[in-house]
């Protein structure tokens, strides 16, 4: 039998997934590449053959999503799998129809094929987009895991950017095993906050390998997703975090539809900066596509450590990168205390950009005047660091998940913002996770 060739469009997680759990072993088809996107330097890059297995003996080449048209027509490709999350259903289509014009089937994998089931309690949390809060969400899962007296691992979507066959299982108790794993921001801003409440969390690139040394140490596993990806486990019970301030996005965007449709309880955060309208129209959106979901309603107050570095200043607004970018997000924690203690003016960083991160606001113009915490290796985060120095404000307000004067060299005053989810009337989240794991 002829195999059938396969080329799976991801970048650089869901994609490498998908072939672990449903092509690497798989003598049908003949996955001749993946093609990248989203996360700078990937392509060029090979999937290792260690990590391939054995019908892959020179492993799998990583190309540009731009040479998908030429790859389709040298290889004789007879299957495209789109293998990415929080993308328009719009542009989901626009690349089905490229390749149904150049002749292959287009498939999207559903989860019985690309979900591992656990041997262990498994709690999935994700989000119909980027930046909705699903961090502070998981979080507080695992504080309540814990006061139940639960051993609780968390497992983080994948973020490879570095060497692959080094990040195929990664363990994080500490601060020093970031250091150690060369983590850039966009790693550190989802595992540090869990090494500092105390929690063990899990990352890399193999998530069956992954599940199995979990197993070993925790009564639950808690699934902190990434985007707005489908977990990649069966989840015994999956929460889901929508953002009253993207209303529509919940039933626009892929895969945050399906995380919607398939969530037993879904949490509506942010409801203290929203508007009531917008809270309304969601519930009935909720309602709509998922009669059957428990809905718990949140907050994210933030916290702020020094006010007096805003009140009245001009200040650079450093935001959670990832959420500026692909989630479209206008403003975030920064802004909102900006706003709320009295800024003199938000600076805008772009006459003052340098390097990679000038090209971040070419290819994310609606950014506008916040400045996105970029830092995929070490010359973004050097460039980032430059960009702040180079910006002309009184002081900076750092709205990331974590605190980036860890990591660069900030010389300005500077202040943290953080947030954390605060659940508003009941059910709450304790009520429900009390329910269903024993």
């Amino acid at each position: 039998m002829q195999k059938k060739k396969v080329i799976i469009m991801g970048a650089a997680g869901r994609d490498f997934h998908n072939f672990n759990t449903y092509f690497r072993d798989n003598e049908e088809f003949e996955v001749v590449a993946f093609t990248a996107t989203q996360i700078p330097n990937i392509d060029g890059r090979k999937y290792p053959s260690e990590l391939a297995g054995n019908l892959y003996p020179n492993g799998i080449k990583i190309y540009d999503e731009k040479e998908l048209s030429n790859l389709i027509k040298e290889n004789n490709i007879d299957e495209v799998i789109f293998s990415y999350s929080d993308v328009t259903h719009e542009r989901v289509m626009h690349n089905a129809s490229l390749v149904n014009a150049l002749g292959p089937d287009f498939r999207l994998l559903g989860n019985d094929k690309t979900m591992i089931k656990s041997t262990k309690p498994l709690i999935s949390i994700t989000a119909t987009r980027t930046g909705c809060g699903k961090s502070q969400t998981s979080r507080k899962v695992v504080e309540i895991l814990t006061e139940m007296g639960k051993k609780v691992a968390s497992i983080r979507h994948p973020m490879p950017y570095g060497n692959l066959n080094e990040q195929k299982v990664q363990r994080f108790a500490k601060l020093s095993d970031l250091e150690k794993n060369k983590c850039t921001i966009e790693e550190m801003e989802e595992y540090e906050p869990h090494i500092n409440m105390g929690s063990i969390i899990y990352a890399g690139v193999d998530y069956e390998a992954i599940l199995r040394d979990a197993e070993k140490e925790a009564d639950v596993i808690v699934w902190d997703g990434g985007n707005n990806d489908t977990s990649f486990y069966k989840p015994d019970l999956s929460i889901v975090v929508v953002d009253p301030h993207r209303v529509g996005h919940e039933t626009r965007y892929y895969p945050g539809e399906a995380n919607l449709n398939m969530a037993d309880i879904i949490v509506i955060n942010k409801i203290d900066t929203a508007n009531l309208k917008d809270i309304n129209e969601l519930r009935a959106t909720i309602r709509k596509q998922n009669p059957g979901a428990v809905v718990v309603d949140g907050a994210s107050p933030i916290s702020v450590e020094n006010t007096d570095l805003i009140k009245n200043k001009t200040v650079l607004i450093i935001e959670d990168g990832p959420t500026l970018t692909h989630g479209e997000m206008k403003y975030g924690a920064g802004t909102v205390a900006a706003i709320k203690y009295g800024a003199k003016e938000i600076i805008d960083p772009r006459p003052f950009t340098v390097g990679s991160i000038t090209n971040t606001f070419i290819k994310y113009p609606e950014i506008g005047k916040l400045l996105p915490a970029m830092g995929y290796g070490k010359q973004q985060m050097k460039d980032l660091e430059k960009t702040i120095a180079k910006t002309d404000c009184d002081s900076v307000i750092i709205g990331t998940p974590i605190d980036l004067r860890r990591v660069i060299n900030i010389k300005k005053p500077s202040v943290r913002v953080t947030y954390d989810l605060q659940e508003i009337g009941k059910p709450t989240l304790k009520e429900l996770i009390q329910k269903e794991i024993k």
